[in-house]
């Protein structure tokens, strides 16, 4: 069994995070320059550990897609292009940047790192990495 990598994609930064081998825990991995993803993939899916990705798919409140699809589906076709062979789960990120936002004051972070964007970006994909974990337990 492989990890599961999901995908916070931004147009400047992209958050990630990825499961445990046995797929029960959601880690934040970084956020990396949008710019430097398609490199970072490329190497780190060669290494053969991830088993699928997860990418969150920005939607609207009534369900349509929001704008910001513009700029991910490239991203979504390049990486059908490039990697057949690995599944590429699109999966409802609303309000995951909201629900980082959250759980950094929950946590007692400082004003100043909650300011980093950063951080927002990977705790949203571990966010969407632990919905859809979730997900699965609920469908079995």
């Amino acid at each position: 069994m492989g990890r599961i990598l999901a995908i916070d994609y931004g147009k400047k930064r992209t958050g990630l995070a990825v499961t445990d081998m046995l797929q029960i825990t959601a880690n934040p991995l970084l956020t990396i320059a949008t710019s430097e993803l398609m490199a970072w993939l490329t190497q780190e899916l060669a290494k053969g550990e991830i088993e699928k990705v997860v990418i969150g798919h920005p939607t609207q409140m009534n369900g349509q897609d929001s704008e910001s699809m513009v700029y991910i589906q490239p991203f979504i076709n390049w990486f059908h292009n490039h990697f057949p062979t690995i599944p590429l789960i699109e999966y409802d990120e609303r309000f995951t940047s909201v629900l980082a936002h959250q759980a950094m004051i929950a946590s007692g972070m400082s004003k100043s790192k909650r300011r980093d964007k950063s951080q927002v970006d990977k705790l949203a994909a571990t966010i969407i990495l632990e919905d859809y974990l979730s997900s699965l337990l609920i469908n079995r």
